[in-house]
């Protein structure tokens, strides 16, 4: 960290004139302020707001008030895209880095980090696995580091994303001067690993409190036969308002949606199998009505800044009392009275578990990565989705391994690079392009498209290769292909991702280390489903649901909330049973599961695979197999992962 004495007072005491002046707010909320002080004179905080508390201003406000940039990563490219917008409404330089912008788009933005002009620069954490962007932000000044969504980077966190566990590193290797790391969602244990991992003082925790007595959580579990009944009976007995109906299919959204729609409520679904166009659509749509509802997948309204949703209803049961948490508490942001409906019931938990033991892979299967990536020569570099298809493990559980492996000091990872790179001169030459420079670095050029294939219009450049040929850098290369592109010479492609990696263990035991990365994800799988859980033991319990929400999250309370359905009505309301299925071999046809495993031995080898194939689990084998089009695949979707596994495991090799 920079040394923060100099003028860390006076930017403290222009705090409220540039909240007045610049943003036209006349006062902070709760904890904006200790936030902000704590980022200007200790150079490092944690805002732990309730969602729609503010976070947001704790890093936009500090920006106008430090030389440099502040780099804000976020995961929600809606989040982004609105405060751009509110931003330059205000004539503050804001831009993003994100795979939706145009080429021209990325480069003004880039412009702008490079020459100082930007204040705010907002990217997702996945961007630091892009050598142009490291090196780009290596050659700026980056006066604030501010990572939203920091609940992401706990290991025991409930949205644990490999990708941010390594931002602490990277900011240090960066040089930031400053750390903000913000989140609506983190247990006490949560945040003493996010300040462990930012190096942020324990006082510079700042943690509000999560409740919200304008919200009225009403627990009304609802056996799924009766719950469209009981969801259009809401709809038409309360006040016109915007409201969010919550679901954990993407099918059950497109058929709620419908039903709804049908009965006069305009309402439309959202969930991550339709096209971003269409997803933007649905989101604009539903922000700018006062009436309109959206069934969505959890993804909807993260980043969404809507103060007036007046109703959130959980259609099925929430993943986990983080996830509830954050979802209710997009309701009410006006602080007008609101209400928050649980309609889900035990039938949803198996679907739920499901998704958590998705995730979980083969022994075998990582066996067979740490082979390949723990023999041979020390320097690795690998493409993770060709490593993620070879051994059949999703690519964000790959990135979790090889974070475990980080963590326990077998790997230490590089800086990741682009192999591959395709180049389209820009209406001139070769001779053109390269008779602007001296013949120096005119011959240099030459020789780079020399040792590139040429197509009809598309140059194609090993950055590797050609380096070699030429006995120069490979990063010269790079620079040269950047140049020419920044200058408007020619477009230019980057291919094929690869991460390096070097081995710090001469000999590691693999076997050893798949005990270690198996039991790792065995114990993940466990917490997953302790969650779906504790969901239920919430609200079927004997008192007051809203102080038992908020006790989980380290927030007592001495008196009932008053504004709970246990509180109305002194009653539990335990989650009504799943209905007794018939037993998993009756639902299969056996003969012709036999023959779709005989016909799939790569895809369908193991009891593990095979449940996952059942229970409409994709993985990268699945999904090249194209088995997620066979007339069994989710045959048993309904059912626990933990029974299908067990008849899977009993059925002949």
């Amino acid at each position: 960290m920079t040394d923060l004495s100099t003028g860390s007072a006076t930017a403290t005491a222009d705090l409220e004139s540039v909240l007045r002046d610049r943003f036209r707010i006349e006062g902070f909320r709760p904890g904006q302020r200790r936030v902000m002080e704590a980022v200007l004179d200790q150079g490092a905080a944690l805002a732990v707001f309730p969602t729609g508390g503010g976070k947001s201003l704790c890093y936009q406000l500090p920006a106008l008030l430090l030389d440099g940039v502040t780099v804000v990563i976020s995961p929600l490219i809606a989040l982004m895209k609105d405060q751009i917008d509110y931003l330059r409404g205000l004539g503050i330089e804001a831009g993003r880095l994100d795979s939706s912008l145009s080429r021209d788009e990325a480069a003004q933005v880039e412009r702008g980090l490079r020459t100082g002009t930007l204040k705010l620069l907002y990217v997702a954490p996945e961007r630091f696995n892009n050598e142009r962007f490291l090196e780009q932000l290596h050659r700026a000044r980056i006066s604030l580091f501010a990572v939203d969504e920091a609940h992401c980077i706990s290991e025991w966190g409930h949205n644990f994303r490999p990708d941010y566990l390594k931002l602490a590193e990277t900011a240090r290797e960066l040089g930031v001067e400053r750390v903000l790391a913000l989140t609506a969602t983190a247990t006490p244990a949560v945040v003493k690993d996010v300040c462990a991992s930012f190096r942020i003082p324990a006082e510079c925790a700042v943690v509000t409190g999560f409740h919200r007595p304008n919200l009225f959580l009403s627990t009304r579990p609802t056996p799924a036969a009766r719950r469209d009944a009981v969801l259009l009976e809401q709809f038409r007995g309360r006040p016109v308002g915007p409201g969010i109906v919550y679901v954990t299919l993407q099918r059950t959204a497109e058929r709620v949606a419908k039903l709804l729609a049908d009965a006069g409520v305009p309402a439309r679904a959202y969930h991550a199998g339709m096209d971003a166009d269409a997803r933007s659509a649905v989101q604009e749509w539903w922000k700018a009505s006062d009436r309109a509802t959206v069934v969505a997948t959890i993804a909807f309204g993260m980043g969404i800044d809507k103060s007036d949703v007046r109703y959130v209803y959980h259609y099925n049961l929430p993943k986990g009392l983080e996830s509830w948490s954050q979802e209710i508490g997009r309701a009410g942001r006006d602080g007008l009275p609101s209400t928050v409906e649980l309609l889900g019931s035990g039938e949803d938990v198996a679907t739920l578990e499901n998704f958590a033991y998705g995730d979980t892979p083969d022994r075998g299967a990582l066996a067979g990565l740490l082979a390949e990536l723990l023999t041979g020569h020390p320097q690795i570099e690998v493409n993770l989705f060709a490593l993620s298809s070879a051994h059949d493990v999703r690519q964000l559980v790959l990135r979790t391994a090889l974070t475990y492996l980080e963590l326990l000091g077998v790997l230490k990872q590089g800086t990741p690079f682009y192999a591959g790179y395709r180049a389209k001169l820009r209406g001139a030459s070769v001779d053109e392009v390269v008779g602007r420079f001296d013949e120096g670095r005119a011959s240099f050029l030459r020789a780079i498209f020399r040792e590139s294939k040429f197509g009809r219009e598309w140059y194609t450049i090993d950055p590797e290769g050609v380096a070699g040929r030429l006995g120069e850098p490979r990063d010269r290369v790079v620079r040269a292909l950047e140049y020419l592109e920044q200058q408007g010479l020619l477009e230019l492609q980057a291919s094929d991702a690869r991460q390096r990696f070097t081995r710090l263990v001469p000999d590691p035991d693999v076997e050893a280390l798949a005990d270690e990365l198996a039991a790792r994800f065995a114990k993940r799988e466990v917490q997953e489903v302790e969650r779906v859980r504790a969901v239920g033991e919430l609200v079927g319990m004997q008192g007051c649901q809203t102080n038992a929400l908020l006790a989980y999250f380290g927030e007592t309370r001495d008196a009932p909330c008053g504004h709970c359905t246990f509180c109305g009505t002194g009653r539990a309301t335990p989650l009504p049973n799943a209905s007794v299925a018939a037993p998993v071999g009756r639902a299969v046809d056996r003969d012709a599961f036999a023959e779709v495993c005989r016909a799939n031995r790569a895809a369908l080898g193991t009891p593990r695979q095979r449940a996952r194939f059942l229970c409409g689990l994709s993985s990268p084998a699945l999904t090249r197999a194209k088995l997620s089009r066979h007339a069994l695949y989710g045959a048993l979707e309904d059912r626990r992962f933990a029974d299908v596994l067990e008849w899977c495991a009993a059925l002949p090799a």
